[in-house]
């Protein structure tokens, strides 16, 4: 007899060999119609998949994350059998499911366009209007390397595929197949046919091998219902209007250059957006008890052996050489704290340590992986490092998310969510000392009443984290703070503490970033605001308007005011009417106008003008300079007052 636990402790009987989807059956007619998949003993299966004795089962649907990948993996395999229809030249290579969508690599000589994309759907519709059962066929590795045996890259596919026993799917009356692990949804039906779209077409090299022949990487996207793709297609046309590649363009923020891939030139603007972040950074760390630091950029390469980076990082790693000896350009700051830990002796008086340091580092990225300000490979990170003894940590993480939640808030991210993820297949360190990190650091979340989720080895090498996702104004999430528990690398390199007992102990170090990089950070502000920037943030924040030429006197008055004020102006001096100043300095994104007059002139007052409204309204100008005062130092998020 078949026994299976659901996820809200009820249990379910049926004959042994009945199938996931006779149990889907069981709890309701319309959860068996919706179901996609199944977990079956946490696994991820399909719904044919045979089920004996004792075990845990999830229906899934396209509403959970899991279930909605497999609809797009699933998708992926029907976008394949398209493209094979409209060219059966095609040599299909990997198709996997990805964030907000799918891709297939595809050996193709033809080049697929933009213009042939209708024609992919409208194969694919039909498809899925056929209802074509996805049939798994398992065979032993040999026999799979005998089928495959004229196609190089399915050969490679099952070389490289993990276990005994390789599967294929096969759809329908087609009789179209595909090497596959699996798992997928039932039928082609499944999938709403008003739901999915092809999106773009890419060059990619095999196995992301230059030296390899160049494939063509469709990507496609599909969703549960026709009102998610909608909506998700919208989110695509605001995220372009909002390209911080165009707006920092457009605001004169920054450039990169041909002379520095992959390495930011920020402009005066820029700059000005720049350190007004560093300086909020500096003011909240100073009120958390931390102290800064500064490392080298280029550190011996004995220190990276030491560190573990060199075994476990040095692909993404530059080197150099100095006087005939090796160096490299540090990818991250922790060897460099660690070597200051060590310039003298320390006492448990001085735990907890909370030490800072806005580290300039160097990361390889593939030319076509880099992205603007978001991709780089070069950026300074918002690192610290906390020592502590074993008894401080939860206090320690504690402390680290209050500090996260005041610096997010403050930027204008309220929505975030946390993951916890565990130990990795490449890690240092026993498996004690990972359990007692993790727990740590799922005790300190539980303390704060976070809730999180657990993403399964995808820990640093060294230790457990804690990241935290924040979402934009239009609902893109991006991984910003990191918290990263590490019992290794103190070991490793040797550093002590004297306890209450007078005996030397190894200290228990915390990573932690809140921002990451800065500049990926300042690429996630300019979309999120769209440049629009509130005021303590933006680079010029007033701009004074004279009407003509005759209240440019009075307009130089206000702006000695304002900068006297400690914010940031300019003078409009050109010859043009009001109406098209202001209009300019609406397209500038400035926050406030100051429209000035011969009535301004002879009252003291400014005609206030709140970028991306309307109307104006006249106030004293001292009023005025206090209330800009007051939201700039508070660090307002809103215009209005």
């Amino acid at each position: 007899m078949a026994k299976v636990k659901l996820p809200d402790g009820s249990v379910l009987e049926d004959a042994d060999g009945a199938q996931a989807i006779d149990f889907a059956r069981q709890i309701g007619a319309g959860l068996a119609k919706a179901a996609v998949a199944a977990k079956i003993n946490g696994q991820l299966m399909d719904l044919s998949t045979p089920i004996s004795g004792q075990t845990t089962l999830q229906i899934l649907t396209a509403k959970d994350p899991e279930g909605l990948e497999v609809i797009r993996h699933s998708c992926a395999h029907i976008m394949a059998e398209s493209i094979c229809q409209l060219w059966p030249e095609a040599k299909l290579v990997y198709g996997p499911a990805v964030k907000d969508g799918f891709y297939y690599d595809i050996d193709l000589d033809e080049p697929i366009r933009p213009e042939d994309f209708e024609r992919i759907e409208k194969q694919m519709e039909k498809i899925i209007q056929a209802d074509q059962p996805f049939e798994r066929i398992e065979m032993s590795r040999d026999e799979a390397m005998s089928k495959k045996a004229e196609d190089p890259y399915k050969l490679d596919n099952i070389r490289r595929a993990e276990g005994d026993v390789i599967s294929f799917y096969r759809q329908g009356d087609s009789r179209f197949e595909d090497l596959c692990r699996g798992p997928h949804i039932p039928r082609t039906g499944s999938i709403d046919p008003r739901a999915f779209k092809v999106m773009s077409v890419a060059g990619a090299y095999w196995h992301g091998d230059s030296s390899q022949k160049m494939l063509q990487r469709v990507y496609g996207t599909v969703w549960p219902s026709k009102k998610d793709l909608a909506a998700y297609l919208e989110q695509i046309e605001e995220a372009k209007k909002r390209d911080h590649r165009l707006i920092g363009k457009q605001m004169d923020l920054f450039s990169f250059h041909e002379e520095g891939p992959g390495f930011a030139f920020l402009h005066p603007k820029g700059m000005i957006l720049w350190n007004a972040i560093i300086d909020f950074w500096r003011q909240a760390h100073r009120k958390y008890g931390y102290v800064e630091i500064k490392t080298p950029i280029i550190l011996n390469e004995s220190l990276w052996h030491r560190s573990g980076h060199w075994d476990h990082y040095k692909e993404n790693m530059y080197f150099t050489s100095v006087d005939d000896v090796q160096y490299a350009i540090k990818p991250m700051n922790c060897p460099g704290g660690l070597l200051i830990y060590n310039s003298r002796k320390h006492s448990y008086r001085e735990f907890p340590m909370r030490v800072a340091e806005l580290g300039l580092v160097h990361r390889y990225e593939a030319s076509g992986q880099m992205h603007g300000l978001v991709r780089v490979r070069q950026f300074t990170q918002d690192d610290a490092h906390i020592f502590c003894m074993p008894e401080q940590i939860e206090n320690e993480i504690i402390g680290v998310i209050n500090l996260v939640q005041e610096i997010y808030s403050t930027f204008g991210f309220a929505d975030y969510h946390v993951e916890l993820s565990t130990k990795p297949e490449k890690h240092i360190g026993s498996d004690e000392i990972w359990e007692i990190a993790t727990a740590a650091l799922a005790g300190a979340l539980k303390h704060k009443g976070m809730a999180y989720q657990i993403n399964e080895g995808d820990g640093a090498f060294y230790g457990p984290k804690i990241d935290f996702h924040i979402s934009d104004c239009i609902g893109r999430s991006w991984q910003l703070g990191t918290i990263q528990l590490d019992f290794s690398m103190p070991q490793r390199f040797g550093l002590v503490y004297s306890d209450r007992d007078n005996t030397e102990k190894v200290p228990v170090m915390i990573h932690r970033a809140i921002l990451g990089s800065l500049e990926r950070f300042l690429g996630i502000l300019i979309e999120h605001y769209a440049g629009n920037f509130p005021l303590w943030l933006a680079p010029e924040q007033v701009r004074v308007l004279p009407i003509s030429e005759k209240s440019n006197d009075y307009g130089q008055k206000i702006l000695d005011q304002i900068q006297e004020a400690g914010l940031r102006g300019s003078l409009d001096l050109g010859d043009d009417k009001i109406g098209a100043k202001i209009a300019r300095s609406h397209a500038d994104r400035i926050p406030y106008m100051a429209v000035v007059g011969p009535q301004e002139q002879e009252k003291g007052t400014v005609n206030v003008r709140i970028r991306q409204e309307k109307e104006g309204r006249t106030i004293d100008a001292q009023t005025f300079l206090s209330a800009l005062q007051a939201k700039n130092l508070n660090r307002e998020l809103h215009l209005t007052f």
